[in-house]
């Protein structure tokens, strides 16, 4: 799971939106409380990237992982960009093919 984490966050920051999707199961989703929104499906996913990651020069950093199953794991991450500096928990799902099938996410 670690490396599954690093490499979405790699691949947002870089920004290279195609290998952040690569990642993702087709029938993904990412449920964002703290934008109040839930992005669906590959196609949704990529609009949630561009948003709030190209748009606002995202950049994260990992400060801890915590396991809370075999597929499921808390990233407590980093976040700056333009809007200034904020952190916040990625709730990360994978389904048993090893992609991500669903993020919740929020801010602390």
């Amino acid at each position: 799971m670690e490396k599954l984490v690093q490499d979405f966050i790699q691949a947002a920051n870089a920004p290279d939106i195609e290998a952040a999707l690569g990642l993702f199961a087709d029938d993904a989703m990412i449920d964002d409380r703290s934008v109040g929104d839930t992005f669906a499906g590959k196609a949704g996913i990529g609009k949630y990237l561009e948003a709030y990651f190209v748009r606002y020069h995202t950049v994260t950093a990992l400060v801890s992982l915590e396991s809370v199953g075999d597929r499921h794991a808390k990233a407590h991450v980093d976040f700056t960009g333009d809007f200034g500096h904020e952190t916040g928990v990625l709730e990360i799902r994978t389904n048993a093919g090893g992609l991500i099938e669903r993020i919740d996410a929020d801010l602390d």
